[in-house]
């Protein structure tokens, strides 16, 4: 099968929407089926079709690279001339996946990964028949988890088909007893300064802990924090695989928690915002916390820390539930939603 994977946002720029289409590209590949991802950027993944530049438009206390040139429509109606099915990351977003709901000739579907803004929201509301009209012209609509799919409430028969990992490819290393780690960029929203505000009295009770922060990259030091700013994937498992606690203190604005997943599946025990999207994908495998509170984030993450048998509990219980978030899992289903469709495309 001939597949097109329509991403809105700069391929060349890290972002939750671009690793999970190059996953996706990965996995159907390596089942034989022929890719190509297409999107904004300079560069990309070998074998994509870049379509032009982007610019950041800001939106719901984040950063999302689009194009914003309309001729990047007729880009995309010849970078996926040939294929069998095109699935469109964000449909609504312009002007890449928003041009790619227009290609009627090649079945479709969409998924929709954002927790939308409030006002978002309510523009999505207010334009509920025209949203109608753009989703019409998929085949089939997914959304990556419930708090996604409930920004589209006006939107019927959207399933959801949840966001993945290589499971396998976490884990395996050596715990140092002590280590937290967070994941994530230096949006506000990550949370991060929630957590550097907590990181006193982790270190007051824990003599002796460190932190490692990846994906952000901060000046002056602190006691005990390491800040590793943007690596490789294979140096981002090894710090998760050493960590005995994870924390994601985000604030909101999240639909799903891939960095959470990657956690359970290295093992570690989760300290968590109670965000929707958090609980969802923990379940009863972590520990929660109020968003925003660095005395309840500290309290939590040393509870942790001075439990061992907390802590290999939690651990094991993430691990296991972590399975369901493995790729070959979602794979199949998104190839079952493929050549239903192929199936329905009038």
């Amino acid at each position: 099968m001939k597949i097109g994977l329509i991403c809105p946002y700069n391929l060349d720029r890290p972002g939750g929407v671009q690793d999970q289409v190059m996953r996706i590209g990965r996995w159907l590949d390596a089942r034989g089926h022929e890719t190509t991802i297409v999107g904004p950027g300079e560069t990309g993944p070998p074998g994509a079709k870049l379509v032009g530049g982007s610019i950041v438009v800001r939106a719901n206390r984040s950063a999302a690279p689009i194009a914003v040139d309309p001729r990047v429509a007729g880009r995309v109606r010849a970078a996926v001339e040939g294929c069998d099915v095109i699935h469109i990351h964000e449909p609504f977003m312009p002007v890449v996946s928003l041009a790619a709901t227009r290609i009627r000739s090649i079945p479709s579907i969409g998924t929709f990964h954002a927790d939308a803004a409030p006002w978002a929201r309510t523009a999505l509301k207010v334009g509920g028949p025209l949203a109608r009209v753009v989703a019409g012209r998929v085949d089939v609509l997914t959304a990556v988890s419930d708090v996604a799919r409930s920004t589209i409430s006006s939107i019927d028969n959207v399933r959801v088909i949840p966001n993945a990992i290589d499971v396998d490819a976490y884990g395996g290393v050596p715990k140092i007893p002590g280590t937290v780690v967070f994941v994530g960029r230096d949006d506000p929203r990550k949370g991060l300064d929630v957590l550097l505000d907590a990181w006193s009295s982790v270190l007051e009770q824990v003599p002796g802990a460190t932190l490692d922060v990846v994906g952000a990259d901060r000046t002056g030091a602190m006691p005990g924090v390491t800040f590793h700013g943007r690596v490789d994937e294979v140096t981002k498992r090894e710090l998760l695989g050493r960590a005995t606690v994870a924390t994601a203190p985000n604030l909101g604005g999240e639909s799903f928690g891939i960095v959470v997943v990657e956690a359970m599946a290295s093992e570690c025990a989760v300290v968590a915002s109670a965000i929707p999207a958090f609980a969802a994908v923990l379940g009863d495998s972590g520990e929660l916390v109020k968003p925003g509170d660095p005395v309840g984030l500290a309290q939590r993450i040393v509870d942790v820390l001075v439990d061992p048998a907390r802590s290999s509990r939690l651990s094991t219980a993430a691990r296991e539930r972590s399975a369901r978030y493995d790729g070959e899992v979602i794979v199949g289903r998104y190839l079952e939603v493929y050549a239903e469709a192929i199936a329905l495309h009038r």
